[in-house]
């Protein structure tokens, strides 16, 4: 029994640094740009929780429209006393920097609290129906139950965007609409994609956590188990996967603490996504950062990479022909 709660305790922590925070008090500060606080969001598919949006410094309710950023965990993006932690990724600071060098096109932020419920609503749930039914179990034993993804998903696609969409001076095709998470965020950004590709035209997944549990000791799991789950999400995203030619994925780990599991999951998505037609550096990126951690800091450390690739420049106008 003991050993059974060390371990639910270290999955908590290790592979959710990103923990679910109270949905009340004050709205995060942020160092540039503003926060509008929407408050404790109501939904007929998932629990209540809160979302703050992030307006960048040039944002204005007229004039040209902005594309929008969805990102998970939104207590750990733009203040310290609002985070887990006490680490942020500086998301306001680093996007506001990005937009005023023209890396990135003018974006808003939607960041999501995560919940009690966080492992089972991250969890997607066609890959977890293709586990081995005792890998099943496992998860389900550590998560606290089944997957609630697809309601979580359809409380973004349903309720939230259409409400983002109304009230904000935003783009709403696929094309302006960025999903982005890490860890257990990471696997939900990407079920994402896949779910809905009419709704998202890039995802950003940091960190990963293809293992889905891990043991006591922070040790790869067996090769046994490994082979199942890799073969899972393989069955899953092979015919999931979104069409290249309109679509971006973003991957990345670093190689300390619990991302240093992660390299060999990594390298067969890789090959999946290669397969469905993806190319480095033009549809897709997956990168390995050597000596970074599974941490806020490192992931704040690097988040500039995926928002240039994810989101990038506002392309300029074409030339008009010469008569």
């Amino acid at each position: 029994m003991i050993r059974q709660f060390v371990f639910a305790l270290i999955l908590l922590l290790a592979a959710a640094p990103a923990v679910a925070q109270k949905q009340d008090g004050p709205p995060p500060q942020v160092s540039a740009g503003s926060i509008v606080d929407l408050g404790v969001v109501q939904s007929k598919y998932a629990d209540p929780r809160r979302v703050v949006v992030w307006l960048p410094s040039g944002y204005k309710t007229d004039g040209p429209k902005f594309s929008v950023l969805y990102m998970h965990d939104g207590q750990n993006l733009f203040d310290t006393k609002t985070a887990g932690y006490g680490m942020e990724w500086q998301i306001d600071e680093t996007l506001d920097r990005l937009i005023r060098e023209k890396k990135v096109r003018p974006t808003i932020v939607v960041g999501i609290w995560s919940t009690p419920k966080r492992l089972q609503e991250y969890v997607p749930s066609e890959a977890f129906n293709g586990l081995p039914a005792s890998y099943r179990q496992k998860v389900r034993a550590l998560y606290g139950g089944d997957p609630l993804s697809d309601g979580y998903l359809k409380f973004l696609v349903r309720e939230l965007k259409p409400m983002i969409d109304r009230r904000f001076n935003v783009r709403t095709g696929p094309a302006d609409t960025t999903i982005m998470g890490s860890s257990m965020g990471a696997l939900i950004s990407l079920y994402a994609i896949d779910e809905f590709p009419r709704v998202f035209g890039a995802a950003g997944m940091m960190s990963t956590h293809w293992p889905l549990v891990i043991t006591p000791d922070n040790k790869p799991i067996s090769d046994e188990e490994y082979e199942a789950v890799s073969s899972a999400f393989e069955r899953y995203l092979s015919p999931a996967l979104p069409d290249p030619g309109s679509h971006k994925l973003y991957f990345d780990h670093g190689s300390e603490t619990l991302d240093a599991n992660y390299a060999r999951y990594q390298d067969r998505v890789d090959a999946v996504v290669k397969r469905r037609g993806y190319r480095q550096w033009s549809s897709t990126l997956s990168l390995s950062f050597p000596g970074q951690k599974h941490n806020e800091i490192s992931w704040a450390s690097r988040v500039a990479v995926p928002l240039q690739f994810l989101i990038g420049p506002t392309p300029a106008p074409s030339a008009g022909r010469r008569q």
